[in-house]
């Protein structure tokens, strides 16, 4: 936050949202500003339908007097729209502003249709989400997107995703606004609808951590599907790198993987040996109908022997990566999300984390399972998009293009 004596509406909104200080007394104190100021600044966020007042609270004064009111975040002002797309299908929902799903669909498609396609779809999709929910193109106020691939967050485009052909430095946020301006017919609305865009595992870790582990300040998330990623969250923000290549750990070499050759073009990547495409892969070579992590998946729930074997050797392989990850991080939370997330992948990952990895690292170390299952990435998109639009700074900016 700014400084006590500049403290801004944004800031004020802030410290209601986080539950720092709800009442406008414990505004004042925290902030150090006048009653009149902090009205004043409240009135705007009022005015803009940002907050609302809730129940009652506690006497502010030693000396009694009436009960304060508490401040709320009106999260019924606008929406959100996010997606998530994998390889071969996507997922798309209309979220609240504090992470409710209200309206979800999934269905196929595929990367591989290259951008102009897909986006084009999704543009379709939110259209018709938005109608199911009851709500009006207005009312959006931002589009979160997750890719599998790395991302230059900065401007949208990925950078040389193995697993995306065609989508290199294509221009998404322009591609996806006009889509939705297109399926939804209100050019106007899509106009001033900002689209964020990052990478899957980047974004799972984010909904994931705030969701279920909020007091954790070093999380990991490694995502085993098609490929393979990790999103990192340190001190609640996602670290993506200096470029947004931060987690790729799919591409780091492993020796067993010496003839196996990646869809990055290299050989020994531990993606081409261990993801849930590679063990699609030699289930294929056996004779076993599976060409994606998908159908391993869903072998695996059908206790396929051949593909709870296959699983288990993949755990160990990217155990034995993720022994380096922890001892470099000390994470408190290492979660395994993906299709290959399932007892034996990791009862695998353990054997070899465990083995590899110092005592010391582990110690406070809980490895578990993914809570949201396959919306992390929708509700992560979401809390993107508001941490980006309710930020102190942005606030200012959209309280003054509002007029209030």
């Amino acid at each position: 936050m700014s400084s006590r004596a500049q403290a801004s509406a944004g800031d004020l909104l802030e410290l209601v949202r986080s539950g720092r200080a709800t009442t406008r007394g414990a505004l004042q104190q925290v902030t150090g500003l006048s009653r009149a100021t902090v009205g004043h600044r409240l009135d705007r966020l009022f005015r803009a339908g940002w907050l609302r007042e809730g129940a009652s609270g506690p006497v502010d004064s030693p000396l009694g007097g009436r009960p304060s009111i508490t401040l709320e975040f009106d999260d019924a002002h606008a929406v959100v729209l996010t997606a998530d797309l994998d390889t071969r299908h996507a997922r798309a929902a209309v979220l609240t502003l504090t992470g409710e799903l209200l309206v979800e669909h999934s269905g196929a498609l595929a990367v591989d249709d290259g951008p102009d396609v897909v986006l084009g779809e999704l543009g379709r999709w939110f259209a018709e989400l938005l109608t199911k929910a009851g709500h009006r193109p207005s009312e959006v106020c931002g589009i979160g997107l997750a890719v599998p691939g790395p991302v230059d967050t900065d401007n949208g485009r990925v950078v040389q995703p193995p697993i995306m052909p065609g989508w290199d430095g294509y221009d998404i946020r322009t591609r996806l606004a006009r889509a939705f301006a297109e399926h939804t017919g209100d050019t106007a609305a899509a106009a001033k609808v900002p689209v964020l865009v990052d990478n899957d595992a980047n974004l799972m870790a984010y909904g994931e951590q705030r969701t279920g582990h909020p007091d954790c300040s070093a999380f990991v998330l490694v995502k085993v599907s098609t490929g393979i990623g990790a999103g990192v969250v340190v001190g609640g923000s996602v670290f993506r790198g200096i470029d947004g290549g931060a987690g790729d750990i799919g591409h780091i070499r492993v020796p067993q993987g010496a003839e196996a050759l990646c869809r990055c073009g290299a050989y020994g990547c531990l993606a081409a040996v261990a993801s849930g495409g590679a063990v699609a892969r030699r289930l294929a070579a056996t004779g076993v109908p599976a060409a994606s992590g998908s159908d391993v998946r869903d072998l695996l729930a059908a206790g396929h022997p051949g593909a709870v074997a296959l699983a288990r050797e993949a755990g160990r392989s990217v155990g034995d990566v993720l022994a380096t990850v922890v001892t470099l991080l000390n994470p408190g939370v290492l979660m395994i999300a993906g299709d290959l997330a399932g007892t034996p992948f990791l009862t695998g990952v353990r054997e070899l984390l465990y083995q590899r990895a110092l005592p010391r690292s582990t110690a406070h170390l809980d490895v578990v399972t993914s809570r949201l299952g396959e919306r992390a990435g929708l509700v992560g998109a979401g809390a993107m998009v508001v941490e980006y639009l309710y930020a102190p700074e942005r606030v200012e900016e959209r309280l003054t293009a509002l007029g209030v």
